[in-house]
């Protein structure tokens, strides 16, 4: 099957990934804050710790595909798409780029490698690049120097679990909170919908064009009938109310029930995954500030449509009934320490990715929360981690599960 995830934690078979790229090298500091960095990864590290993530996850059995590949074998696919391709991504790149359509157009039109291509749309187009292929107009050329790119680079591009979400065995396909990251979901759409191996197998229960935001670092597959989705900075409870309903009135979707967590809406909580992942059947890491204001509201199929009502209970008494346990663990990032805990979260220490039930991807620099792992009986499998941080996601922002076998 083509996609096939009803957990957070069964055997992981295959992946999602992007190797970051020549976007990286487009960040300077006068560009960061519009997109979405904090501060300029160094390329090559970055290249070589996403590498030792890549080789620990087909360590423990997964087959890893990239994005760019995948994208590039989908224009091959079909001849016809690739024009169409481009000249979407240059009409949803902003004004600039709009304004300077054919030029773009002509020049990733020349460029007869897909791979290359592929690479050139993530990468961005500066102003210098089209050089004399540029049509100002004289107040134009006059300000040209003071706008760096004709097509914006997409740097966030290695964090694959936001544009799409797998669940059960099909997909949620997003509208991104940040126009930086809207272009992001164009990929997934031409792999979802033209990709051989993709191509009329996978239900859509969320579009690009709903009107809503939601992202995929909010949700979570908690089981193939009950997911936990975030109420975040980059999801809105317009959107997950419409996944809901979109996934209950599908008679080929299994979901019947949707934890929606209401977190800070902060940057430093961007998305349910910073600040909660599950490690093991019963085992859940969790970022201490969020539990005592966190919300939690249970909607559910009703009828012909759904209903919804907010949980009074604390989050382990909300997860044993939903998922018919009779003890859960929350282990708390950073554990008592106040300071250690909110540097790790900072730096990630929740975002674990699980490789199988009990067995995590995590960072290697945090070291007081994986030691606490570890003494709650977690395998735990470090990666390098002084680059790819920089851009504020971990093992899980940065992967989309494919497939997972059933637990």
């Amino acid at each position: 099957m083509a996609i096939c995830v009803t957990s957070e934690i069964g055997a992981l078979k295959k992946v999602l990934l992007h190797r970051p790229g020549r976007e990286l090298e487009q960040l300077v500091p006068e560009e960061l804050a519009r997109l979405l960095f904090d501060d300029i990864p160094y390329l090559a590290l970055a290249q070589r710790e996403h590498d030792t993530f890549a080789d620990i996850l087909r360590g423990q059995g997964a087959e890893v595909v990239y994005l760019e590949d995948l994208m590039a074998e989908t224009l091959r696919s079909d001849g016809a798409l690739r024009e169409r391709f481009v000249r979407q991504f240059v009409q949803e790149g902003g004004p600039v780029a709009r304004s300077h359509s054919e030029e773009l157009c002509e020049l990733l039109l020349g460029i007869e490698d897909e791979r290359l291509l592929v690479q050139k749309t993530m990468s961005g187009v500066t102003t210098g690049e089209l050089g004399g292929r540029l049509k100002d107009g004289p107040l134009t050329r006059l300000t040209r120097e003071r706008r760096p790119f004709v097509l914006d680079p997409i740097p966030n591009l290695y964090f694959t679990r936001d544009p799409f979400a797998s669940i059960g065995r099909g997909v949620s396909l997003h509208r991104m909170y940040s126009v930086t990251r809207c272009r992001e979901t164009i990929y997934g759409d031409y792999i979802l919908r033209h990709h051989p191996d993709y191509a009329g197998q996978v239900p859509l229960w969320y579009e690009r064009d709903c009107p809503f935001h939601v992202e995929g670092g909010d949700i979570l597959n908690l089981s193939a009938e009950v997911l936990a989705v975030g109420l975040s900075q980059r999801s809105s409870p317009e959107g997950v109310e419409l996944l809901a309903r979109r996934l209950f009135s599908d008679e080929r979707c299994d979901v019947r029930r949707i934890l929606a967590l209401d977190i800070p809406n902060i940057r430093a909580f961007m998305h349910l995954d910073t600040v909660f992942t599950q490690l093991d059947r019963d085992k859940f890491s969790v970022h201490p500030d969020i539990l005592h204001s966190l919300r939690i509201y249970d909607i559910r199929r009703g009828g012909a449509g759904m209903r919804a009502e907010e949980r009074r209970e604390g989050l382990e008494a909300v997860l044993c009934e939903a998922l018919g346990l009779a003890h859960v663990t929350l282990i708390r990032c950073g554990g008592k320490d106040n300071i250690a805990s909110a540097r790790e979260q900072w730096n990630d220490g929740a975002n674990t990715l699980c490789l199988a039930p009990g067995k995590v991807v995590v960072y290697n620099r945090n070291y007081v929360t994986n030691e606490i792992l570890r003494a709650n009986g977690v395998e735990v499998f470090e990666m390098p981690s002084s680059e790819l941080a920089r851009g504020r996601g971990g093992p899980r922002c940065m992967s989309m599960p494919l497939v997972r076998e059933p637990v």
